[in-house]
């Protein structure tokens, strides 16, 4: 298993960035496709954002594209997602998550492709 752990959550006005960090151990970080899942309140856990092993490619929702980036540094075995120009509607706990030996075709969008998670982090967007 792998475990998790992320931070950057916070409290930021419409318009604003925060950066998310999320920090694995327990597996070799170059083995594992990452990814970047959102929850709010009373709605299904959806997909943000995910990075292959090697970071050379990316994937994102459709309404992040152009605001998030997602990136990582396999020497510190952590995953990023910056986001830029929040908007309310961004409000959710963020969690990060793991796939054990990287992604199968387009499985990076579904939760279930995942073998670990974090705890989470909230963020919160205000109007």
């Amino acid at each position: 298993q792998v475990r998790l752990v992320e931070s950057g959550g916070g409290l930021v006005q419409t318009g604003g960035s925060l950066r998310l960090s999320c920090v694995a151990s327990g597996r070799t970080f170059s083995g594992l496709g990452m990814g970047w899942f959102r929850q709010s309140p009373g709605k299904e856990r959806k997909f943000v954002a995910a990075i292959s092993e090697g970071g050379g490619w990316t994937y994102y929702e459709d309404s992040v594209k152009g605001r998030f980036t997602i990136s990582r540094d396999n020497a510190k075995n952590t995953v990023y997602l910056q986001m830029n120009t929040l908007r309310p509607e961004d409000t959710a706990v963020y969690y990060c998550a793991a796939a054990i030996g990287g992604f199968s075709n387009g499985s990076y969008y579904y939760s279930d492709e995942y073998d670990s998670w974090g705890q989470g982090t909230q963020v919160t967007v205000s109007s």
